[in-house]
């Protein structure tokens, strides 16, 4: 059985990064680790040893890492702003590498617009993302069907979603990460509209 430790989500761990863990476990496929939840991004201030959320957080997070390998080998996740990509990028820091496949859907990017951005060691398919979830985003964007993981539970929907995220290429734009900062549009407010 995989542990936590033998993989990159070592350091995330250790940091207390990884939040609302859906799953935390080893997935079903040999030698590899699985995670379902949030990222803290950005701690906030805490007095004595008080528990806060954090003030800035990757949502919908999805990624996998096998035994033994320094780098992530999947991730996905949802962020409010584009401009928090290069906060993810120091986060996950050594976590990310070249042969690894990172998602990344943001709220404040045009609806029509795919983007790949290089960061560090790694680089990240950018996607937009309004009312739907980065789960079925995904699952178009990998042209995967939802009837055929039904009957899996959240592990063997994720292995499903890694295996597949694994051998997907694409044409995106590749646009440096200050190309992107000048082509976002406004950050909206999430609890803009909601009822108290």
């Amino acid at each position: 059985m995989t542990n936590i430790t033998e993989t990159a989500f070592s350091r995330l761990e250790f940091d207390r990064r990884l939040l609302n863990p859906l799953l935390k476990a080893p997935t079903h496929k040999s030698g590899r680790f699985g995670f379902r939840g949030a990222l803290a991004l950005k701690f906030a201030a805490q007095l004595a040893d008080e528990a806060r959320p954090p003030e800035l957080a990757a949502d919908q997070v999805m990624a996998t890492a096998e035994q033994g390998a320094d780098t992530l080998s999947f991730f996905a996740g949802y962020l409010l702003s584009f401009g928090s990509l290069a906060l993810l990028a120091d986060v996950l820091g050594d976590s990310i590498g070249p042969d690894g496949k990172y998602f990344v859907f943001c709220n404040n990017i045009d609806l029509s617009s795919r983007y790949r951005v290089r960061i560090g060691n790694g680089s990240f398919y950018i996607c937009p993302l309004d009312e739907a979830t980065v789960y079925n985003e995904l699952l178009d964007l990998l042209f995967l069907e939802k009837g055929d993981l039904k009957r899996l539970d959240i592990a063997g929907k994720l292995d499903r979603i890694a295996d597949r995220a694994a051998g997907f290429t694409t044409n995106f734009e590749e646009i440096s990460y200050e190309t992107g900062l000048e082509r976002m549009g406004p950050v909206r407010n999430p609890y803009e509209n909601r009822p108290v």
